[in-house]
């Protein structure tokens, strides 16, 4: 009796088997629909200009991030002086004053996310496209990982935004967002709209033709 799952020869994909599965709610339909009619999303077998939307995105967002990084995040005018800081200015400027923790959030989010999500994103179009020694299971779950987490960093534009509107004393101070703000909110919007790009049945695909070559 054979155990389901325990067989090496992998299961037929949707497509192989002549379906077409809707990217939004999964629900499989027969290549006769054009749309899912459970969620009304476009229904295609697979996105043949994915990667290079994928490509196109991931470049326009690295391309902001690196003014983001160079240019005032925040602008502060008092009667005095006026000071600007950068995002890893502002963190280290936080953590002078003892609050380690926020510091700590601004880099994770501001720093770190950005960073491991562009170096996600290539890994997956080049392991799309060449293939990779990484089980196909792992890289779909760091697709969804980085689609998830992409919205959370924005931490920075949503602290300039709500400090910008609550410190405004006329001529005593004012805070106001710095030109990283849009180059920064700009990465955010491009990293995730590459990810978003991004179709994920190319990492089976992929790793199904890779185990047919390998075979013959």
């Amino acid at each position: 009796m054979e155990i389901p799952g325990n067989s090496e020869e992998p299961r037929l994909t949707a497509r192989e088997a002549g379906l077409v599965a809707c990217r939004a709610c999964a629900r499989v339909w027969t290549p006769d629909h054009d749309r899912c009619e459970r969620c009304g999303a476009r229904l295609q077998s697979r996105d043949t200009g994915s990667l290079q939307r994928v490509w196109a995105w991931w470049v326009a967002g690295l391309t902001c991030y690196i003014p983001a990084n160079l240019y005032p995040m925040l602008v502060t005018d008092t009667l005095m002086q006026e000071t600007s800081s950068t995002i890893v200015g502002g963190a280290v400027e936080i953590a002078s004053h003892g609050a380690y923790g926020i510091a700590a959030i601004i880099l994770i989010a501001s720093v770190l996310i950005p960073i491991g999500k562009f170096l996600a994103i290539a890994f997956l179009a080049i392991s799309a496209r060449r293939g990779s020694h990484v089980a196909p299971q792992k890289r779909q779950h760091l697709y969804e990982v980085v689609e998830f987490i992409g919205r959370w960093s924005m931490i920075d534009v949503f602290v300039v935004a709500i400090l910008s509107a609550l410190v405004q004393l006329s001529s005593v101070a004012s805070i106001q967002p710095g030109p990283a703000a849009l180059t920064f909110a700009l990465s955010v919007v491009f990293t995730m709209l590459s990810a978003q790009s991004f179709d994920s049945r190319l990492i089976w695909d992929t790793a199904r033709r890779n185990r047919r070559d390998r075979t013959t």
